[in-house]
């Protein structure tokens, strides 16, 4: 039996079986549930002993403080007020007992980033969510199996690569500027209100579509694609049921519950099932095409000629490369759109941030080529790490330590019992959290500006604090994480998104449909939080968009 089959089997059992549980059943599960936990814990030799650190009080009784983190789209704030009142490395009490350690300290996190795939691992449930929608491709696999995958795709993600990829993306952010030029010309004004996130959405579909596989999804000619439709279903559902919060909760204990059903269920299976068609058909064109010798006998140097070389030379199966191009289109998707939306929106509700960007393009004149756009206009490059320090599509990331480690700090913690020390040890089974938007906007990292959206932070001598340079990761952020498994693709990510801001800002003025006190908030996409405008429906972000005249 096929193994998505049986997976739809198993989902439509526990569909029928929580229509019949009562509320009595479910207390009674999770009492005995608790009870073997604790069992299992307390019968676990201690060879090795865990730093006993400070931490939030346990809120929930059943879910601890997690339940609380995961209501919260956005919880580096959370974060933060945790590490001021209990040090810079603290722990959180989770579902049925459990607990997980926070990094804060800088020195903490690259001593992790430094053995990320092999001494800590994703967690089991992440991994079968992983393995269940996009196969055991890079996104999945850990240690030697991920070094030998990224080292395979990396020849087409890296600069020389770019280079070539530029085009595409101004292909793509051109689309975009005569879509608003027609809707400004259709609305008889001289302003057009348009919902920027669904733009961005198209553009970052299109863009991943043209440049990494080949393939045009056409969605900013408003082409009808299944893909598109059910991409966009997943904004209608902005907000995160309880049932769900509690589900993904517990499965984090008990994997099986991660096959129970969800209101996204269906969209992640229609997801995975086109991905999984368009994927093998991109595959068999391309192996066609190089056997005909369409090609020319080139070498094609793109993400499906890379992955078709590493099959023709038995490097990758076929599965592996059908995972590779779910896993990239996933994990460059989304994060791309929101990243994008986020710094128009800024820009609308800072016009003078916006006016100086565009005089920056503007006195450049002639498009610049993916060189001048990484060294030759230091203010877009400001807005848009400032976008990606304040904004990061990935909030925060839960890991677990394959094995016993001691983790060491920059400055000292006070454990439980008033002991005041240098590391912090953890033992095999501990989960860890990566508070990655606390970490970017942290006042004792960033200073007291932290919170604020201040590009010119990165053109100052001193903008830069002696605390956050000591954060290792790319531009001293964690916004593409780092160590072995940090973004394969942040050049493509860094030159899409400039290229679309140097065409936007050039040709267009952004205001705030409603007034500068316009409130923002976050909503659910697929998988991360979205900015959405206070009182609009699903994601949207509508800003009034005006032709600059000059």
């Amino acid at each position: 039996m096929h193994r998505f089959s049986l997976l739809s089997i198993v989902h439509d059992n526990l569909r029928a079986v929580t229509r019949s549980v009562t509320l009595l059943d479910v207390a009674a599960v999770v009492v005995a549930a608790w009870a073997l936990l604790a069992s299992l814990r307390a019968a676990r030799p201690r060879t090795f002993k865990a730093t006993k650190l400070r931490g939030p009080p346990r809120t929930n009784f059943v879910f601890g403080a997690a339940k609380q983190i995961l209501e919260t789209q956005d919880p580096g704030d959370i974060y933060e007020a945790w590490a001021k009142e209990y040090g810079v490395v603290y722990q959180v009490p989770t579902t049925l007992g459990g607990k997980q350690v926070v990094l804060t300290d800088p020195r903490a996190l690259a001593h992790y980033y430094a053995r990320e795939t092999w001494t800590y691992v994703q967690t089991d449930t992440t991994k079968l969510f992983t393995e269940r929608n996009f196969g055991r491709g890079m996104l999945w696999a850990e240690g030697d199996e991920h070094k030998r995958q990224r080292k395979l795709l990396a020849p087409a993600l890296g600069h020389a690569a770019m280079r070539n990829l530029t085009p595409i993306f101004y292909n793509c952010a051109h689309k975009a500027k005569s879509a608003w030029e027609a809707m400004i010309d259709a609305s008889g004004g001289d302003s057009s209100v348009i919902d920027v996130q669904k733009w961005m959405n198209r553009v970052s579909l299109d863009c991943l579509g043209l440049a990494e596989f080949s393939y045009d999804f056409g969605s900013l000619e408003g082409k009808p694609a299944s893909i598109t439709e059910v991409l966009d279903t997943f904004d209608s559902f902005p907000k995160r049921s309880t049932v769900t919060i509690c589900l993904m909760l517990l499965s984090r204990v008990f994997t099986l519950l991660s096959y129970a059903p969800r209101h996204t269920s269906r969209l992640f299976h229609e997801m995975q099932s086109i991905t999984e068609d368009i994927s093998t058909e991109l595959f068999v064109r391309t192996k066609k095409e190089k056997a005909e010798g369409v090609l020319d006998g080139k070498e094609d140097k793109s993400i499906i000629g890379v992955l078709v070389k590493a099959n023709d030379s038995d490097s990758l199966t076929r599965e592996e490369v059908v995972a590779q191009m779910k896993g990239l289109l996933f994990a460059g998707y989304e994060t791309m759109s929101v990243s994008m939306t986020w710094a128009l929106l800024e820009l609308a509700r800072n016009p003078d941030m916006q006016n100086k960007l565009r005089q920056e393009l503007l006195a450049f004149g002639e498009e610049p080529t993916y060189d001048q756009l990484q060294h030759s206009l230091p203010y877009l490059d400001a807005v848009v790490h400032e976008t990606l320090r304040v904004h990061p599509p990935v909030t925060d990331r839960l890991r677990m330590a394959a094995e016993d480690d001691v983790i060491p700090l920059s400055e000292p913690v006070v454990t439980q019992s008033g002991e005041v020390v240098n590391s912090v040890s953890v033992t095999r089974g501990t989960r860890i959290v990566l508070p990655i938007s606390c970490v970017n906007r942290s006042t004792e990292i960033w200073g007291a500006d932290a919170k604020a959206f201040r590009p010119e932070r990165w053109l100052e001598e001193d903008g830069i604090s002696k605390k956050a340079q000591e954060i290792q990761a790319y531009r001293h952020i964690l916004s593409f994480t780092d160590g072995a498994k940090t973004c394969i693709g942040k050049y493509f990510a860094i030159a899409e998104f400039k290229v679309v801001m140097s065409v936007l800002v050039k040709n267009f003025v952004l205001e705030m449909r409603d007034g500068s006190d316009t409130q923002v908030e976050l909503a659910m996409g697929m998988i991360m939080p979205k900015p959405r405008i206070v009182g609009e429906q699903k994601t949207e972000v509508p800003l009034r968009i005006r032709l600059y005249e000059g």
